[in-house]
């Protein structure tokens, strides 16, 4: 098996060896083509693509072949697995590892091999290039993709809307919103994965415990974001009853996060609160001193957050998320699991992962939040986890 840094060095050359081969491609494939047939074995499902007008006889010889490939592996099936992340920031990648970990695990535990190495992407957070990875992986006829983040899982659904391609996302904090399910329940198409949903009510609890005087809340978030756009307005909303004053400042870029960072402690906000946002996520590392330095303590929808600097950050295990990714896939592709019935699947929240270096930094007691969450974790800021 690979080791992540090498996955993430695979991720990075693939991702640009999928420009290249989805240019080629482009004038031959048209999404999913018009019609895809999904072969069925004692294995699970097998991916065959028929694009539109090339039903001729090689076409359904090999087919044939591919079938008769699937059965006679027996336990040994091995399926395709695409992963897309979105952008590269110390959550997401810490899902990417747990998920790998754990399609090696099931499927030594399962007898069969989920090749994933080959599949790994990073879009950079780039529309475009995602947009190609998704039809480069189309290409591939891989049997499952995996996207992680919101933005990713959008794209991958739109690319295999016409194809029965399983999509199984991980890290998407608002399935519904991003209309990415019909609902968490019955998500009824070939979408489904694992939510991030963030408490927010539960991260202002533990804002206002550690300073019950807070006059001033700032709003830090990518307002393009899907993922923010519900805790954004739960704070707003809790704020309001708390009679608290309320300064957004957005951005779309690490330049203006910077920049709004800069304008938030201008305004001399008492506390920064921060949803599951990837681009404030991919940022803290340059902002973090800024608040710092001001004493004003930064409030994360993850534990990266506060990895990075923050001073804490508040939500679920991605580890955990990771795995439950993987296991859903693995479901999906050998028991034969149809994602149109597979309920999403929703981590509870209730872990606080504080900083230390920045809570004694600002001064600022966090005892109270021993017994306002499932879990306290300390934490010191390095860029990835261990």
């Amino acid at each position: 098996m690979r080791n992540r840094s090498m996955l993430l060095k695979t991720a990075g050359k693939k991702a640009g060896a999928a420009l290249l081969a989805a240019a080629v491609t482009a004038g031959m494939l048209a999404g999913c083509g018009s019609e895809k047939d999904m072969i069925g074995g004692a294995d699970g499902p097998t991916s065959v693509y028929v694009a539109e007008g090339n039903e001729n006889e090689e076409t359904a010889k090999e087919a044939e072949a591919s079938q008769s490939t699937q059965e006679t592996a027996g336990d040994g099936a091995v399926y395709k697995v695409g992963i897309v992340q979105f952008v590269d920031d110390a959550s997401l990648n810490q899902i990417n590892s747990a998920l790998c970990e754990q399609l090696d695990a099931k499927g030594e535990e399962l007898g069969v091999t989920f090749d994933y190495a080959d599949y790994n992407f990073n879009g950079q957070a780039d529309s475009t290039m995602l947009n190609q990875i998704a039809q480069q992986l189309i290409a591939e006829e891989v049997d499952v993709i995996i996207p992680i983040a919101t933005p990713a899982a959008v794209i991958m659904q739109a690319a295999t809307e016409d194809c029965r391609i399983p999509v199984v996302f991980s890290a998407v904090s608002d399935p519904e919103g991003a209309k990415l399910v019909a609902s968490l329940e019955a998500p009824g198409s070939n979408v489904t994965g694992t939510s991030d949903a963030l408490n927010t009510k539960a991260v202002m609890d533990l804002m206002f415990a550690a300073n019950p005087d807070i006059k001033t809340v700032g709003l830090l978030y990518n307002k393009s974001e899907d993922a923010s756009r519900e805790p954004i307005e739960d704070a707003k909303a809790y704020c309001q009853e708390k009679n608290v004053e309320v300064v957004e400042k957005t951005g779309t870029t690490n330049d203006e996060v910077m920049l709004a960072a800069d304008a938030l402690t201008a305004a001399g906000v008492d506390a920064v609160f921060t949803p599951t946002d990837n681009t404030i996520m991919t940022a803290e590392l340059a902002i973090y001193e800024k608040f710092t330095e001001a004493e004003i303590p930064h409030y994360g929808g993850a534990d990266s957050f506060a990895l990075n600097g923050a001073f804490c950050g508040y939500g679920v295990n991605y580890v955990e998320l990771g795995k439950a990714t993987a296991d859903m896939a693995a479901d999906i592709l050998v028991n034969g699991k149809d994602p149109a019935a597979v309920p999403v699947v929703s981590l509870d929240n209730g872990i606080a992962t504080v900083n230390t270096d920045t809570a004694q930094e600002i001064g600022l007691d966090y005892s109270m939040f021993e017994g306002m969450c499932s879990e306290l974790k300390e934490i010191t800021t390095a860029k990835e986890f261990e």
